[in-house]
């Protein structure tokens, strides 16, 4: 890893007892608890309108184990912070930002507990898929801290960025956008906001952050219209009772698909998402040592993990993240408080039930300028942290990420009409070439990331190692964890086994052949 400047480093004599809270650290406070408060909105929404899951199972059980993972970890990393301040001998030292991470939240909820909830109509068990998920997450992203390094080393950066990137444009992106443009009296002027403030670095007066003021813009906005009698917003009709709802172990719902294929089928999703979860949090550690902190890899990654391994056992499926844009929080004079400030008050919002108030008062539009922004912000860079003569391998690795995203188009639509996929593939003809649709879309982030990674080398005329990414494809398909797929009256339904997707494992195998082939004829000129 590239060793940067640390500012500073004049002032190397030990900080005995560093403060706790600096002024600034309120700052930064109000931007992470914007931020991590969108993440607790969209689990309130979406787990219930996606997954089927009761309002007292989101409210007693996901939330309050999603708060304490976010505890443990904005502690964890306030201590780490004040840590490096006493070794360092300097007070600008700032916290790893840290909360639930988004991509998985949406992996996790619309390609693992939605399609369980559709098939079997049964949230207890679209819960438990998505508790499996998150453990398997948890325990990938403390591996990582031992195998990380090795695992950025041997895959091709676009590789790694282009499979997120394609989640980030298609199931995150674009659908919140549809939703901004459907409500623009509420949505446009907030999400014109927070692009100015995130895209340009304008700085608001007063330092207010830029994603507060967005939301109560769009908060403002709400209830003025709703005063004037316009249908824009629509509180949440769930009641409001205070009660205290601590979080509660649930192993036995941890371990419940444990011998079931209803989980193991889903590892095409989750092993890529724990996977970026891991080159993500090297990605930002190394963000922040550019920025002057540098944090000790090992810790800092067995922290992350162990913070969605205990978000798994209290009841949250949703994974923990080290956040991109330590920098910016850097720049706004935070230091170690804000990160306590944030976990504290996270932590009492989801242990009082206060995410369904936040519902009746914040409404969801005017946050989506956030999520759009994320989205964004991640396929650009994509592009721009890879060499450019890569751009080729990240447009190529966001194709099966936009053939899921189209095929849950089509079925959503479909079930909408009161027709089913099954009834109706035979009808699209070459209209549509729905079959290719479904298989490039069954274990789409894997398969991103493979092609990618193919290309790169192709690129760059190493056939030799496109060869061995490529065999990688075929040995995938040959399992069943790329491209098969069973159509049933159910849905697409995942295919494991023994070649699972024979003409796609033979006819990689060919391709790296060929690629050999070449290889061999470079190296005899």
């Amino acid at each position: 890893m590239t060793t940067h400047p640390t500012p500073n480093t004049q002032h190397s004599k030990p900080v005995p007892n560093p403060p706790w809270f600096v002024r600034s650290d309120l700052d930064g406070f109000f931007g992470l608890f914007i931020d991590n408060l969108l993440q607790l909105m969209l689990i309130a929404v979406l787990c219930k309108a996606v997954s089927g899951l009761p309002s007292e199972l989101i409210t007693g059980r996901v939330l309050p184990g999603a708060a304490i993972s976010i505890l443990i970890g904005n502690l964890f990393y306030a201590w780490q912070a004040r840590q490096l301040m006493r070794q360092t001998g300097r007070d600008d030292v700032t916290a790893l930002p840290f909360g639930i991470n988004t991509p998985s939240l949406f992996a996790f909820i619309l390609l693992i507990m939605g399609p369980v909830y559709q098939e079997t109509h049964n949230p207890t068990l679209a819960w438990q898929a998505g508790l499996f998920a998150c453990l398997l997450s948890g325990v990938m992203e403390a591996a990582g801290a031992f195998v990380g390094d090795w695992v950025r080393r041997h895959t091709p950066r676009a590789a790694l960025l282009t499979a997120l990137a394609g989640v980030a444009i298609t199931f995150i992106s674009m659908g919140f956008i549809f939703q901004i443009f459907a409500a623009p009296l509420l949505a446009i002027l907030p999400m014109m906001m927070i692009l100015v403030c995130y895209a340009s670095g304008l700085k608001m007066p007063f330092g207010v952050p830029g994603g507060m003021l967005a939301v109560g813009t769009g908060i403002a906005l709400a209830w003025l219209l709703r005063a004037l009698g316009l249908p824009s917003f629509e509180p949440s009709a769930e009641p409001y009772v205070f009660a205290l709802h601590p979080p509660t172990p649930v192993p036995g719902d941890v371990f419940a698909l444990f011998t079931s294929a209803s989980g193991w089928k889903y590892l095409a999703v989750i092993f890529p998402m724990g996977l970026f979860n891991v080159v993500g949090s090297l990605q930002n550690l190394e963000s922040a040592e550019a920025a002057g902190d540098r944090y000790d890899t090992k810790p800092s990654l067995l922290a992350n993990g162990i913070g969605t391994i205990a978000a798994a056992f209290l009841g949250s499926a949703f994974p923990t993240a080290i956040y991109i844009g330590h920098p910016a929080w850097k720049a706004m004079g935070a230091r170690a408080g804000y990160s306590i400030l944030n976990g504290v008050v996270i932590t009492l919002l989801c242990l009082v039930g206060g995410v369904t108030l936040v519902l009746k008062v914040v409404p969801l539009e005017a946050t989506l300028g956030i999520l759009l922004w994320v989205g964004i912000i991640i396929t650009a860079q994509a592009f721009q942290e890879t060499p450019r003569q890569h751009a080729l391998a990240v447009a190529f690795g966001l194709i099966p990420s936009l053939a899921a995203w189209a095929l849950l188009l089509v079925e959503t639509s479909l079930r909408k009409a009161g027709k089913t996929l099954f009834e109706m593939a035979p009808t699209f003809g070459s209209d549509l070439y729905i079959y290719g649709v479904i298989a490039l879309s069954q274990g789409f982030l894997l398969s991103a990331m493979v092609l990618s990674a193919v290309l790169v080398f192709i690129v760059e005329r190493d056939f030799l190692k496109a060869a061995g990414w490529t065999l990688l494809a075929a040995g995938l398909s040959a399992v069943g964890m790329i491209h098969a797929y069973e159509l049933t009256p159910a849905g697409v339904q995942n295919s494991f086994g023994l070649l699972a997707a024979p003409e796609f494992a033979l006819m990689y195998a060919l391709s790296a052949g060929f690629l050999v082939m070449l290889h061999l004829i470079g190296r005899q000129r």
